[in-house]
């Protein structure tokens, strides 16, 4: 498994310093090296396209971008860092003065040594961003400024990958990939639905079909949306959005809109069980693409299970969330936790007995022949699993009722219905 975590790591580490935007060859290259690990479909949708109440916009595309002082050295340097530019900044070539020039520029002032990450998508700017301690720094000076960069009629793109299983239900997996250099934020998420989708391909008796998304956040989902509503809303009966999940803090799980959904259930039910601790956020705190999985028109089940969540982190949305915040281990062990709750939502069926009456185990040789004072936990977790199959119960249900985990419950399932004690209801 530590091969796992290492191989992880190393993607991650080749996909950071690619300069990733809503739209541009930042997406492709990056949806491009994923296809060299899962059979992705890459698809491009032109800039104009309506998609709900949102238009695809121009495709943005960044070569070089600088700030030099009157020596010619470069003060602020997109080749350093590619949050050093405000994100779709327009093209620009010029000299300013100081003053003219902070007019761009952008810094953290309680967060001194980082570079802030900004975005202007929907507005025509152009402008730098840099540690507040560079910024004190520049002298009154005329500076030579470049953005060497493109806004024009393009595409946006996005991949998704669809695994079939027994059943046309769907679980699905989406992540996004439309920031530049950052890997909490940005990365652990592509990188752990990466490994998933290899983890279902390889294992090959899902009983449900999944689906992964890997689309630039916000604009990107409303596009897949728009033009897969219609099977999404068929099939989806449970999905996760993949972000925040390799820092070594705490689980943390966002619920959907609605609350009580089997994503919902089937996670904090795992978390329960496995996690001494963890956070749990309702849907008021939402800030990614649940936003539009959960939309009304849309209302999909969809959650997001997260170590450290967006915005409660130092880090989030600066030059700091980079690799050192990212331990190969922890990306292994939200890979692990993933696994668990998608198991999880696997096993949780509805079953009922087909005996009348208490069914005799004994007989069986599913029950001690004499009678001690100590009870026998697993009998007890058999008996008070019986008692609750009644065809209108499901796993989780009766997992939480009697107070045992999904996991050990499945195997004594496994054994009633070999016993011809269960079966399963057809839902």
């Amino acid at each position: 498994m530590n091969n796992i975590a290492n191989e992880m790591y190393s993607l991650m580490e080749r996909l950071f310093p690619i300069c990733r935007s809503i739209t541009g060859d930042g997406v492709r290259e990056t949806l491009n090296i994923l296809k060299e690990y899962i059979p992705i479909d890459i698809k491009e949708v032109p800039s104009g396209a309506k998609v709900f109440d949102w238009e695809i916009p121009d495709e943005w595309n960044i070569k070089d971008a600088y700030v030099k002082d009157k020596d010619g050295n470069r003060v602020i340097d997109f080749k350093c860092s590619n949050l050093h530019v405000v994100n779709y900044s327009i093209p620009y070539d010029g000299e300013l003065t100081l003053s003219e020039l902070k007019k761009h520029l952008y810094t953290l002032p309680n967060q001194p040594d980082l570079i802030p990450y900004v975005t202007s998508y929907y507005e025509k700017r152009w402008g730098f961003c840099l540690s507040h301690k560079e910024y004190e720094s520049l002298k009154d000076m005329t500076y030579e400024v470049k953005v060497d960069s493109t806004l024009e009629a393009g595409s946006l793109t996005y991949a998704d990958l669809v695994i079939p299983g027994e059943s046309e239900k769907e679980i699905l997996l989406s992540t996004y990939i439309c920031h530049p250099s950052m890997a909490n934020n940005e990365l652990s998420g592509p990188v752990v639905a990466t490994y998933l989708a290899k983890y279902f391909l390889e294992k090959g008796d899902n009983y449900y079909t999944y689906r992964f998304v890997f689309a630039p956040e916000t604009i990107g989902v409303i596009t897949y949306l728009s033009n897969h509503l219609d099977d999404l809303k068929k099939h989806v009966i449970a999905g996760y959005v993949i972000t925040c999940i390799g820092d070594n803090g705490p689980f943390s799980y966002l619920k959907s809109r609605q609350g009580g959904t089997l994503v919902d259930r089937a996670t904090m039910h795992v978390l329960k069980n496995s996690e001494k601790e963890f956070k749990l956020y309702n849907y008021l705190s939402r800030g990614s693409d649940e936003r539009q999985y959960c939309a009304p028109g849309v209302d999909l089940p969809v959650g997001s299970l997260m170590r450290t969540k967006y915005y409660e982190y130092p880090e989030y949305h600066t030059s700091g969330d980079n690799l050192d915040i990212i331990e190969p281990n922890e990306l292994l062990r939200s890979f692990e936790m993933y696994k668990k709750c998608v198991n999880a939502i696997e096993m949780n069926r509805i079953y009922k007995t087909i005996v009348k009456g208490e069914p005799q185990l004994g007989k069986r040789g599913l029950y001690p022949t004499i009678g001690t004072k100590t009870a026998n936990l697993n009998v007890n977790s058999m008996m008070n699993l019986l008692a609750y199959c009644d065809g209108q119960n499901d796993l989780l249900w009766i997992a939480e009722k009697i107070n045992e985990p999904v996991s050990i419950l499945m195997p004594i399932i496994k054994v009633l219905i070999e016993e011809g004690l269960l079966k399963e209801v057809e839902q």
